[in-house]
């Protein structure tokens, strides 16, 4: 580096070729430093100058405001369908209807009211399901029409609505608190009760 006159007698920085080499390879060995958009150090010294310089950053509060943490939900786990009912297989009603396959268990519904009914039967599902009976009978009575004593020109024929038990265990037996243990129901034969009582198939545990 060399100096020579200027105007008004000063004298002008000159660099030589060396120079220049010398700058192009320090300017190629630095990287820029990223992050520090118009950092301005004023009068800090040593470690208070870098802690400034590279202390996070945070946000200014807005009136008042708290930031709430987020707080992650666990997965929700989804609920297997209850598998549908199947057909119940004719043989399998013959076969009852000769002993030749066991009626383990039953249940006798008539007499009972919905709400005491229904919670029998959901109890009497699980407990047979449970204990692994395979073949069981559900007796809701036939609920058949009879003549009313009064009022018999209110409804046709003098009849009263068939059996509430009758019409609503095939909608329980359905349901899917019970669907998942239960292959197939159907009328029972006659010697079992007929239409006044359901075979019911249960699945194996």
């Amino acid at each position: 580096m060399t100096k020579k006159p200027g105007r008004g007698g000063g004298k002008k920085t000159v660099l030589t070729d060396e120079d220049h080499e010398i700058w192009e390879h320090t300017a190629r060995s630095l990287s820029p430093l990223k992050n520090t958009k118009g950092y301005v150090l004023e009068a800090l010294e040593g470690e208070d100058a870098f802690a400034q310089l590279f202390a996070p950053k945070t946000k200014a509060k807005q009136h008042g405001k708290i930031d709430t943490p987020v707080v992650a939900q666990p997965p929700v786990a989804k609920k297997k369908a209850a598998p549908e009912l199947n057909p119940f297989d004719r043989k399998n009603v013959r076969k009852l209807k000769r002993g030749k396959i066991e009626i383990e268990a039953r249940i006798d519904l008539h007499g009972m009211r919905q709400a005491e009914a229904h919670a029998a039967l959901i109890r009497f599902i699980h407990g047979s399901a449970a204990m692994g009976r395979r073949w069981v009978l559900v007796i809701t009575g036939k609920g058949l029409p009879s003549r009313s004593r009064a009022g018999d020109d209110e409804r046709p024929f003098g009849e009263v609505p068939r059996g509430v038990l009758k019409r609503n265990v095939p909608m329980w037996l359905a349901e899917p608190e019970v669907r998942g243990l239960i292959v197939s129901f159907t009328e029972a034969a006659v010697e079992h009760g007929g239409s006044g009582a359901l075979y019911v198939h249960l699945r194996r545990g």
